[in-house]
C-alpha cells in the first residue's frame, strides 16, 4: 500500500491530517513531522501530535533525528504549513498559500489580503532548491470578498488543501503519473517572513488598507500593533468611517481626532479609521482619550 509522509504545521495541517485519516485510515500515513511556531497565537502543534499519537502514527518534532525513518521512506511526502528545508526532496510535494508564481515564500495569505486581490488560493508543487519555484502539480483557488478577517480565509482555504491532497494521493494510489507545468516566471513575486516588527501599523496607509491589515494578522497571528504613550497596544478589531476634510492632514496621521459612541476614530493618510477593540499585551482593554496619537 501507498504510504504518505506528513510534515505540517497549524490548522492547516492539523485539518489536512485528520480529515486524510478519515477518508484513507492511519495505515495510509508512515509519519508525521510538526513543530511549534511561537509567532502565532494558536499553532496546533499538540493538537497534530495527540491526533497522531491517537492513531498509532510515528511522531516527530522537527528538532528529532528524521533522517533514519527518511532514508527509509520511499514514498511521497507532503509538506503543510512547513517553514524549513526537507533535505531529501526525492518524491517531496509542497502545498503554498497562494496562486504561484506570485507570492512565492512567506505569509502569502497575509500578503493575499493585504494587497486587496480578489482571489487567494493553494497550489500543490514539486520541491525545488529555490523556495516555491518547482513545478506546479495543480491548484485551487477562492473568491475574496472584503471585510475578511484572516481566521475566515483560513476556513475557505483548508478545505482547497484537503482537496488537493485528496486528488493528489488518490493519483499516487492508482500509480497515475502525477502531470506538472512549469511556472511563468513573468510572473513571479515574492512575499517576505514576518518578524516582531512587521505587525507593526504604517500610519502612512490609507484607512482602507490599515483595515485589510488589522484583519490579516488577526488571531491566530499575533495582531497589528501601534505604539501609544510609549507602550504597544494590539488592534483586534477597527472599521472604517467616512472621512472629512482634516486641515495639514499629514502633520496629524495617528492622532484620535473623535470618541465617537466610545470609538475613537483616527486619522490616516486617506480616510479614518475607528477602534472597535484594543488591548495591551497583557490583553487587558484599553481606554483611549481625546488627545491620544498612534506611533
Amino acid at each position: 500500500m501507498n504510504k504518505i509522509a506528513f510534515y505540517i504545521m497549524n490548522s492547516k495541517g492539523f485539518y489536512v491530517l485528520k480529515n486524510f485519516i478519515d477518508k484513507f485510515g492511519s495505515s495510509s500515513v508512515a509519519y508525521v513531522v510538526s513543530s511549534e511556531d511561537k509567532n502565532i497565537q494558536k499553532d496546533f502543534f499538540d493538537e497534530i501530535k495527540e491526533l497522531a499519537t491517537k492513531e498509532k502514527i510515528k511522531f516527530f518534532n522537527r528538532f528529532e533525528n528524521v533522517a533514519s525513518i527518511e532514508k527509509e521512506f520511499s514514498g511521497y511526502k507532503f509538506a503543510i504549513g512547513w517553514r524549513w528545508l526537507i533535505k531529501d526532496e526525492r518524491n517531496l510535494i509542497v502545498f503554498h498559500d497562494s496562486l504561484l508564481p506570485k507570492y512565492r515564500g512567506f505569509a502569502p495569505l497575509v500578503n493575499c489580503l493585504v494587497n486587496n486581490e480578489n482571489r487567494g488560493g493553494v497550489t500543490a508543487l514539486l520541491a525545488s532548491n529555490e523556495y516555491d519555484k518547482g513545478d506546479i502539480i495543480a491548484q485551487k483557488s477562492f473568491e475574496i470578498n472584503y471585510p475578511i478577517k484572516i481566521s475566515e480565509a483560513i476556513d475557505k482555504i483548508e478545505p482547497l488543501y484537503f482537496e488537493l491532497v485528496d486528488e493528489i494521493f488518490t493519483e499516487i494510489k492508482n500509480g497515475e503519473q502525477l502531470n506538472v507545468i512549469k511556472q511563468d516566471e513573468s510572473k513571479v513575486s515574492y512575499s517576505l517572513w514576518l518578524d516582531s516588527e512587521d505587525y507593526f501599523i504604517d500610519w502612512s496607509w490609507g484607512a482602507d488598507k490599515i483595515k485589510r491589515f488589522v484583519d490579516a494578522v488577526g488571531y491566530p497571528y499575533d495582531n497589528a500593533k501601534a505604539y501609544l504613550n510609549g507602550e504597544i497596544v494590539k488592534f483586534i478589531d477597527v472599521e472604517i468611517v467616512e472621512d472629512i476634510v482634516v486641515e495639514h492632514r499629514e502633520r496629524h496621521i495617528g492622532k484620535v481626532i473623535f470618541i465617537k459612541d466610545g470609538m475613537p476614530v483616527v486619522v490616516c493618510s486617506d480616510g479614518l479609521i475607528g477602534l472597535k477593540e484594543i488591548r495591551d499585551e497583557n490583553d487587558n482593554e484599553v481606554f483611549i482619550n481625546f488627545r491620544s496619537r498612534f506611533q
